[in-house]
């Protein structure tokens, strides 16, 4: 009986200690479906369930890194008129160089800042900053401007980023066909109405 108590004591003691090594991921109901069914098709939609009937077929060698990340992918997008000088997608940061569209004495540089994955109004910052050299000088000033240009440049990649997503979104559900948890749902369905 000893025996039994201590095995008891020591298995409770390894799951508590356990218990704070983030085996547990914490979730927000609110955005969790209460029915199964509809948590299943959202995980699924998502790329976090399995099927079945692909094993056998063989591993995809296939690395997706920054490209599958809609904001990032729209990001390059959408700056695609003006030269990089620095994208950092681990740091979340995407920096032009200086440009110009004419042959004035101002030029422009655009950083983009990541500040999460998700699509929504938050996701990043826009920073502009201008550089006025005189004419057959080095002398130049460089200023942040805070003008409505950061804000449609924000719009435009939040916009396309919505519509890489949905395309990408298409595109796995047709490749994986109409999920079904239960086949003959729909015939239960219909025949409660």
């Amino acid at each position: 009986m000893s025996k039994l108590i201590k095995s008891a004591f020591f298995l409770t003691l390894i799951l508590l200690s356990t218990g704070s090594c983030g085996i547990y991921k914490y979730t927000d109901a609110r955005k969790t479906p209460t029915n199964a069914d509809e948590r299943i098709k959202k995980n699924m939609e998502t790329g976090r369930g399995f099927r079945l009937n692909n094993i056998g077929k063989g591993g995809s060698s296939e690395f997706l890194f920054a490209s599958s990340n809609p904001l990032w992918r729209a990001t390059i997008e959408k700056l695609d008129f003006a030269p990089l000088s620095n994208v950092d997608y681990a740091g979340g940061m995407i920096i032009t160089d200086w440009f110009n569209q004419g042959n004035s004495n101002e030029e422009v540089k655009i950083t983009i800042r990541f500040l999460t994955n998700e699509i929504r109004s938050d996701a990043l910052d826009v920073t502009i900053h201008k550089k006025i050299c005189e004419t057959n000088t080095n002398n130049c000033s460089i200023n942040k401007i805070k003008s409505n240009l950061n804000g449609e440049i924000k719009i435009a990649i939040l916009k396309k980023a919505s519509q890489i997503a949905n395309s990408d979104m298409a595109k796995k559900s047709k490749e994986l066909g109409e999920y079904k948890m239960y086949p003959d749902m729909d015939r239960k369905q219909k025949k409660k109405k």
